[in-house]
Order: C-alpha cells, then sequence, then structure tokens
C-alpha cells in the first residue's frame, strides 16, 4: 500500500499543478491547487509508510487525508450538480477537475479499507496458528 499511496499522492499533485497551470493566466484560481493540498499530506504519509514500524500509523493518517479529499471532493461536485439541474452557469472546466479528484480519494479509501480488511485477516490467521 506504501506504492499505491505514493502513486495516488503524485496523482493528486499532478492534477492541482495542472488545474492551476494548465488554466489561462486571467483564469488561475488557488482553488485548483486544493487537490495538491491533499497529495502532499498523502505523499508525506506515504513515505513514512515505507518503513514497516510507522506503517499502520501512516496508512491510517494517509487514509484520513483521503478520506477527507473525498468528501470535500463529492460535496463539492453535489453542489455543482445542483447548478446543472437549475440551468445555473459553473466553471466547467473546475467542476471536471473536483470530479477527477473524488475519483481518486474514494479510489484510494476504497483499496485502503480493502487493505486494512485483509491485514485484520492475516494477522487472525497468524493468531490461530499459534
Amino acid at each position: 500500500m506504501p506504492q499505491i499511496t505514493l502513486l495516488t499522492a503524485l496523482l493528486l499533485i499532478a492534477e492541482g499543478l495542472y488545474g492551476y497551470f494548465g488554466a489561462a493566466v486571467d483564469d488561475r484560481s488557488m482553488t485548483a491547487l486544493i487537490p495538491l493540498f491533499f497529495g502532499v499530506p498523502i505523499g508525506i504519509s506515504g513515505l513514512f509508510a515505507l518503513k514497516d514500524s510507522y506503517r499502520k500509523h501512516a496508512m491510517h493518517a494517509a487514509v484520513s487525508f483521503g478520506l477527507l479529499g473525498a468528501f470535500a471532493a463529492w460535496g463539492r461536485t453535489a453542489m455543482t450538480a445542483g447548478k446543472m439541474s437549475q440551468g445555473i452557469e459553473y466553471n466547467q472546466r473546475a467542476a471536471v477537475m473536483v470530479l477527477i479528484m473524488a475519483i481518486i480519494c474514494t479510489g484510494f479509501v476504497i483499496m485502503c479499507v480493502r487493505s486494512f480488511i485483509a491485514a485484520r485477516k492475516r494477522q487472525r490467521a497468524e493468531k490461530a496458528e499459534e
């Protein structure tokens, strides 16, 4: 999971940089960097998770940031969907970027939860063998 965590962090950081620097100079907004602000702590946690003695706590920290990012992005996506349904103008590029962040963070959280469940089962099986 540490490698997947680092990959997730890189994807979020790249998305944030693309969102900001990929926009026209007049349209740049600091909010485009929000994926980067979630990617950095996930990446730092991923680096700590490379060491066995820190892995459990580091991965829990990483998934916490991933969950916060997923909630924030899905919440923003829901608000945009509400605007769309009412015919209110919205920034399509920003909406797509937020949806991408939501998908990345949600996928990461799902993979972490599956990994945590598998680790717990492995621990129980090892204890049963003793």
